[in-house]
This record gives structure tokens, sequence and C-alpha cells, in this order.
């Protein structure tokens, strides 16, 4: 047993039954939900969907934690879309992707509370998207792109500095077209991985386990409603879901975001990789800290040598 710093997960969907996207108002109550899984401070992510549904969530940020209430800090939204590629939107909505434009973003900053946002870069008015968002001082993602090398690399010069859930919603690294995947293990991005034994085959994670180090390896849940909910329908955005075997997907077999805790994750991460402990708990402490611009946190949690909460 030993005392650790808590775990800062920088995707969380929603969790215990309530979905963000859904339902932006009930924030506080998925934060007051995830200490019970080791996470102490969490990036709230709403998807694409009804611009309401993101004005609502900013709204209920702004207005703090109800009183007597304890749980995970929200350090800020992550904005996953709307400015993402149709052909790779996953389990985004399609009817409410929308081109990249200064106008969409005119309120997003890190003051009014946007922490993260998911562009595809190869999205005509992107570049100059990113290079706004930056200025604001919101940390960009490429993600959900059908973006070659060349697009990547421009969104890393106008400020782009993590990628979405590696490997998934994105093109296959090639050798002759590495694509987002190949320009993060070159070393030029801090690379998001769920790795809850599903999204990603364990030799895939073992190789960019290898490339990327704790430094630049982001372990995220990219968790939903359905933490700590049997088997069964739920929500995600204003799309049903369906729980099953560990994995959450749309009717169709899409993978629609996790069911897994960040613990879990990182559990699976050591099994599947051989890392130290200390190495993957850095992914989800130090790493996400430091790609968000935030000093170390002071709270503790007591985890046994498997990672199991105490």
């Amino acid at each position: 047993m030993s005392r650790v710093h808590g775990l800062v997960d920088a995707q969380v969907n929603g969790a215990a039954g309530i979905d963000l996207t859904a339902e932006p108002h009930r924030l506080w109550e998925v934060a007051a939900a995830l200490p019970t899984y080791g996470v102490v401070a969490f990036v709230p992510t709403v998807i694409t969907s009804d611009p309401a549904a993101r004005e609502l969530a900013l709204a209920t940020l702004a207005g703090g934690p109800p009183a007597g209430w304890t749980g995970a800090e929200p350090l800020g939204l992550h904005f996953e879309g709307p400015m993402i590629a149709p052909s790779r939107k996953g389990a985004h909505p399609e009817h409410w992707l929308r081109p990249p434009s200064l106008d969409l973003v005119d309120r997003w900053s890190r003051e009014a509370g946007v922490l993260m946002a998911t562009i595809a870069p190869e999205l005509p008015g992107a570049l100059e998207v990113i290079e706004r968002l930056v200025a604001r001082g919101v940390v960009v993602s490429v993600g959900h792109t059908a973006a070659d090398t060349a697009a990547v690399r421009a969104a890393v010069d106008a400020g782009a500095r993590c990628v979405t859930h590696l490997g998934n919603a994105m093109a296959p690294m090639q050798a002759r077209e590495p694509g987002p995947v190949g320009v993060a293990l070159a070393g030029d991005l801090v690379a998001g991985v769920i790795a809850d034994g599903h999204h990603l085959h364990p030799d895939f994670l073992r190789a960019v386990w290898r490339a990327l180090g704790p430094a630049r390896f982001l372990s995220v849940s990219d968790t939903t409603a359905a933490l700590g909910l049997p088997d069964g329908a739920t929500r995600l955005g204003d799309q049903e879901v369906v729980v099953a075997d560990g994995t959450v997907r749309l009717r169709d077999g899409t993978l629609a975001g996790s069911a897994a805790s960040l613990l879990g994750c990182l559990r699976v991460l050591v099994a599947q990789t051989g890392c130290s402990v200390e190495d993957a708990l850095a992914t989800a402490t130090t790493t996400p800290l430091a790609l968000l611009g935030l000093p170390p946190r002071e709270e503790r949690i007591e985890l046994t040598d498997d990672l199991e909460l105490c």
C-alpha cells in the first residue's frame, strides 16, 4: 500500500449513468462520482452536439459547485468536435458536425472555461481556428481526422500539442504516409491513449508506449455514463449506446467511448506493456498537468501495488 498523487483524467464524457453532453447541468454529480475511482481532477468532455449543450456546460462550470459539494475538480471543458472529419466521426452524430470558423469559437477561451478542443486540421479554416484558440490558452488536440502527415505538421506549427485517442478515429500509420500516429510517435505531440483493453491491440499499445514513454503518453479513460453501470442501454449525447462485455458501442457496433475507469486503464497499461507502476501513474498525474500547463496537485490516494484503491 502506498500514498500517491491523485489521478487526473483528461477525457471524461460522463459517469454513474450521467452523460455530460446530454446532461451538462449534472457536471457536479459526475465530479462527485470520480473520487471513487482515484480521480481528483478531470477534463469534462462534450462531444459533437447541439451548441446549447456547450453553452450549458460552460454556464454550469462557471456557476461552481452546490453548497457542501465534494468531488474531483473539473479543470475546464474539452470540446471534442464539432469541427471534425465526417469520414472519421466515429460515434459523433454527423448532423451536428460543423466546418471550422472563427465565429464558431468566438467565445472559446481558457478564461471562459474551454481548456481543450479536438479539431481535424485538414478541414478548410482549421489552421486559423487552431491559432486563435492557442492564443486564448486552449490546448488544441488533433483528432477525428482524415489528415495526412503534412496537415498534421501544419497543425503542430499552428500550435496543436496533442492527439485525441491515438489510433482511433484517424488513418493508420503507413511507411510513406505516417499521418497523426506517425507524427505523434516521432516526438511532436503528446498522445492521449485509451488503454482499456478494447480500443487498442496489445501490440499497438506496447509499440506506442516504447515510442512515447511516460512524458508523452497521456492515459485517458474516455469514460462515459457507463462507468459504474451494469451491461445494458445508456446514452452518449443524443444517441443510445449499449454497454456489454466492458465496451460501449452504438447499435451498429461503433465504439462510443469506454466503460473503464482511469485506474482500470493503468492496470491494463502495466499488464500489457510491462511498464512500472510508477511510470504508469505518471501518465495520469504529471503528464496531463504538464500538457495543460497546471501545477502539481496536493491530493493523495492510497493504492495497493496492483493499482487497487485501498
